[in-house]
């Protein structure tokens, strides 16, 4: 099939069977859309073109950016011991413990390794966030605490990935000299832009952020590195910004989940061997086992040391166990560069999405805390910037 309508025409259609599938089920959409892709990637060799990558890969990138722009700056201060805890140790004890099996025992060598321990120790935003909104807990302190450990450690995996896999040369000196600069400045130009030419229907706030996802990508990629990284910090030097403009998150998100990360959740499923999977189901148990009981050994101490009462610390522990956005992403970094096989890809991705379904199961159905123990009296927000929706839409030109 050349025909590049059809293509979309068919890719769009699979996206839209997920998202079907997700209202009627409740499962997370990405997450059917890994599965749609596993299923005909397997029955109909389902293949993709250059442009289908490409929107795959800026899917990706500003999911990543979206994920850091929700960080929320004053649960940061309010609470920085919990959140740089909880979320390091979240990240380094099964970064380790994953590593060390793979290498060890799985027999897998130092750099598929390597990504294995990145692409399990890290911990599902997505699923975290969906279940926070589903019970009110992100309304909450427990519930806000949470979120922000979970950038913390998926911020270490970012980190991770861009710092064992970095190739040294002049363009990634020169992306690292750009990151400096652009970072500091970063939220006073898209405040200006915003106060500037804010809520015109040529949406010019949203393409000077595409702006710098695209720019600073660009020079990751060239240097060898991985463009999730700058896309990540972007979205966290903006959390501040976006969190008084919530209409231009809500713009951008929605751009990107209705027409860029089916492309890449879809894709990513298409990877997914079957035979490779049966062939190496006990790999896979065995390595879900791995990052639960090391994400238990890392967190669970933590939670009682800042004196989690026991359901509380046993349903945090169990958040961040979750898997989903970084894991794939991880796995399949190291799919595309060589660094792991089909079959390896295969069994990283299954315990990836594993780690999505059980952990949430068990806190959900045992460990739930009661949202009105949790429901204090909660700080007054400070005022807001007028959402660019509430403003007058100027005309063009």
């Amino acid at each position: 099939m050349d025909n590049p309508y059809s293509i979309a025409a068919l890719w769009m259609g699979l996206s839209f069977i997920a998202a079907m599938v997700a209202v009627r089920s409740g499962i997370s959409v990405s997450l059917i859309e890994i599965i749609i892709g596993i299923i005909v990637g397997n029955a109909f060799h389902i293949s993709t073109t250059e442009w289908i990558d490409f929107l795959a890969g800026f899917g990706s990138g500003l999911l990543t950016f979206l994920a850091g722009a929700e960080l929320e700056p004053e649960i940061l201060k309010k609470k920085l011991g919990e959140t740089l805890a909880i979320g390091a140790v979240s990240f380094a004890v099964p970064f380790v413990g994953a590593f060390l099996f793979a290498y060890l025992i799985a027999g897998w060598d130092l750099r598929a390794a390597q990504i294995a321990g990145i692409a399990l120790s890290t911990t599902s935003v997505a699923v975290v966030y969906a279940v926070m909104v589903e019970t009110g807990l992100n309304e909450t302190t427990l519930g806000k605490t949470i979120l922000a450990a979970c950038f913390v450690t998926d911020f270490g995996t970012v980190l991770a990935l861009g710092v064992l896999f970095v190739n040294v040369n002049w363009y990634l000196l020169l992306f690292m000299v750009t990151l400096v600069a652009v970072l500091p400045v970063a939220p006073r130009l898209v405040r200006w832009v915003v106060g500037y030419a804010g809520g015109r229907i040529s949406e010019p706030e949203v393409k000077f952020v595409f702006l710098l996802i695209f720019g600073l990508g660009g020079l990751a990629a060239a240097g060898g590195s991985e463009a999730i990284l700058p896309a990540y910090l972007v979205g966290m030097i903006l959390a501040g910004t976006f969190l008084r403009e919530r209409t231009l998150v809500l713009r951008m998100r929605t751009t990107a989940f209705s027409f860029l990360t089916p492309f890449y959740f879809i894709r990513a499923g298409t990877f997914v061997k079957l035979s490779a999977v049966v062939a190496g189901w006990w790999l896979i148990v065995a390595l879900l086992a791995v990052k639960v009981v090391t994400k238990f050994l890392g967190v669970r101490p933590m939670t009682a040391y800042f004196h989690f009462p026991r359901r509380e610390g046993m349903y945090t522990t169990l958040l961040m166990s979750t898997g989903l956005t970084f894991g794939t992403i991880s796995a399949l970094f190291g799919l595309q560069h060589g660094v792991i096989t089909s079959t390896q890809y295969a069994v990283l991705v299954t315990v990836v999405i594993l780690s999505a379904f059980v952990p949430t199961l068990i806190a959900q159905q045992f460990f739930k805390p009661r949202l009105e123990d949790h429901m204090e009296a909660q700080p007054e927000a400070e005022p807001a910037l007028v959402p660019i929706a509430a403003r007058a839409l100027p005309t063009e030109g």
